[in-house]
């Protein structure tokens, strides 16, 4: 295996950028300055990024911000090495593996990249034992399940929860999160061809949305009650489907919009719908040690443990890595690994 060359002048690095919106051909690698860590903040060498669906919505103009053009840098999740710290820091020194936290704006902190400056409010302690690739796939998808379905949602042991794209990375982390805390995963998938790969992750019931309809199938799986909780990452008019499927009194939390077209809501009432971003959790302290306990946790004990669907090797694979992301055909995360 060859091994690529990086930048060493402490000067420049090479990062994931973006001039204009569009598909994964617009994204490029190019060198972009590198300053010293300043009061507060932290440099980081990225050993491994994970790609996540904000990222093409991001690219494509359709997420809830929009990037700063030209030269959007892109990327939320990175699990790295701590290089050096800029003054008043403590909660890092060099040699600690960290993770990046996700609560930034991503078209200027972006970390798709070989190294990057953050705040270091903006990263997390990468737990104990665990590897780069694993990392680089661990933070956002566990703490998007963790936040919607438990803090948001108030989902409970032995209650049915219904996880729409569960084949996604926040979708199996989402079933493995609900089995966590002894609540009954129910996954959605579009095609047949995923129902055996859910069922092996733990999905108490999988429900082929092609060829069965959503709230007859819950309504049969929880015996006429209807599901707790709805995890939706999908949105648009089948939202009101699975308003449909919940028992009265229940709740809904949607997370996406993978369907750009408006979303329509049940008049199976009551029940209580929430929006939900990462952000508000993400962005204070107590919030970001609940999810890192809850996850470093998890990992240690094995009840948590990511479905990574491939590996590819280099930032220059990243527009390859979006096509794949944009196909569909994958189970899981899909990661890059910086060095290798």
């Amino acid at each position: 295996m060859t091994t690529p060359q990086f930048t060493t002048t402490g000067t420049t690095t090479r990062a994931v950028l973006f001039h204009e919106l569009g598909g994964p051909g617009v994204l490029g690698v190019e060198e972009v300055p590198l300053p010293a860590p300043g009061p507060g903040e932290v440099l980081v060498r990225v050993d491994a990024v994970g790609l996540n669906r904000a990222d093409a919505l991001f690219r494509s103009g359709t997420y809830y911000y929009a990037p700063t053009l030209p030269g959007s840098r892109l990327g939320y999740e990175a699990a790295g090495v701590v290089e050096a710290v800029g003054a008043g820091v403590t909660a890092y020194a060099p040699g600690d593996r960290v993770m990046a936290a996700a609560n930034f704006d991503f078209g200027v902190h972006g970390v798709h990249a070989e190294r990057v400056v953050l705040p270091e409010e903006y990263l997390v302690a990468r737990p104990e034992g665990v590897d780069a690739v694993t990392a680089a796939a661990v933070w956002l998808t566990y703490f998007t399940a963790y936040g919607g379905m438990v803090e948001t949602g108030g989902l409970l042991p032995g209650q049915h929860v219904v996880i729409t794209g569960a084949s996604s990375g926040v979708g199996t982390a989402a079933v493995q999160t609900a089995l966590r805390i002894g609540a009954v995963p129910i996954a959605t998938t579009r095609g047949e061809a995923k129902r055996k790969a859910l069922l092996d992750l733990g999905a108490a019931h999988v429900v082929v949305t092609e060829t069965e309809d959503v709230t007859a199938a819950v309504r049969g799986i929880t015996g006429g009650a209807g599901a707790d909780l709805v995890f939706d990452a999908i949105g648009g008019p089948g939202f009101a489907a699975l308003g449909d499927a919940l028992r009265p009194g229940g709740g809904a939390v949607l997370y996406g919009w993978q369907d750009p077209r408006p979303v329509t809501l049940s008049r199976n009432w009551p029940q209580t719908t929430h929006t939900y971003a990462n952000g508000a959790l993400a962005r204070t302290a107590e919030g970001r040690r609940r999810a890192s306990g809850f996850i470093g946790s998890g990992l240690r004990d094995g009840s948590l443990a990511p479905v990574i669907a491939e590996t590819f090797d280099g930032l220059e694979r990243i527009a390859d890595a979006h096509r794949l992301m944009e196909s569909g055909t994958h189970t899981g995360k899909i990661v890059l690994r910086v060095r290798h």
